[in-house]
């Protein structure tokens, strides 16, 4: 019913900024809350951020929060994840998530195929 494509990960230097970008398509897109996991090498996939469909209410990870931006435009469907200040650990898969409930989880239903974010030291 929902159909997410992540876009804008590639290799940055530590200090960089790299902006995600993730697009839903479907049947049900209006009113869905969306958000943004991540999943480094040989780690658990792990919580990022996520915005309310109507974008005001926004929560992100505690060791995150500083450095890095959620936003959404509506208009095309699309959420956004800004990301400031790169360091090596930020380094994963990122993947775009969604659902109709708030706020999003693990078990939330719908996933992109993810994009990788790589930062050099």
């Amino acid at each position: 019913q929902v159909q997410l494509v992540e876009s804008g990960g590639g290799l940055v230097q530590a200090g960089g900024s790299l902006r995600l970008s993730c697009a839903a398509s479907g049947r049900t897109v209006s009113r869905i809350h969306m958000g943004w996991f991540r999943q480094a090498p040989g780690k658990e996939r792990e919580f990022v951020a996520v915005i309310s469909w109507g974008g005001s209410s926004t929560y992100y990870a505690d060791s995150l929060k500083g450095r890095f931006t959620i936003s959404r435009d509506n208009a095309k469907n699309t959420v956004y994840l800004q990301m400031n200040s790169l360091k090596p650990e930020d380094t994963a898969v990122y993947y775009c998530a969604a659902d109709r409930n708030w706020p999003l989880s693990q078990a939330t239903p719908y996933w992109g195929r993810g994009t990788l974010v790589t930062v050099s030291s």
